[in-house]
């Protein structure tokens, strides 16, 4: 959507954190091991819950740093 002066509203620098958790679980030699285990669970298991946390946490910085003020 375009503003009215033409401005594209989403050319903000902070969306490019939004890239990271969709590249971060691409890396396989992040989670390419069994040990170490949390609570018994491999490493494969808890890093997917940890990507799910990153991913919302980098989405919410991106909400509330490019939303507009009122």
């Amino acid at each position: 959507m375009t503003t009215p002066n033409g401005d594209r509203s989403d050319h903000s620098p902070w969306n490019w954190l939004l890239i990271v958790p969709i590249i971060l679980p691409l890396i396989p030699f992040l989670y390419n091991s069994d040990e170490p285990r949390l609570l018994g669970f491999p490493l494969f298991y808890w890093l997917q819950l940890a990507f799910i946390a990153i991913g919302v946490a980098c989405t919410t910085i991106v909400y509330q740093m490019t939303k507009r003020r009122r």
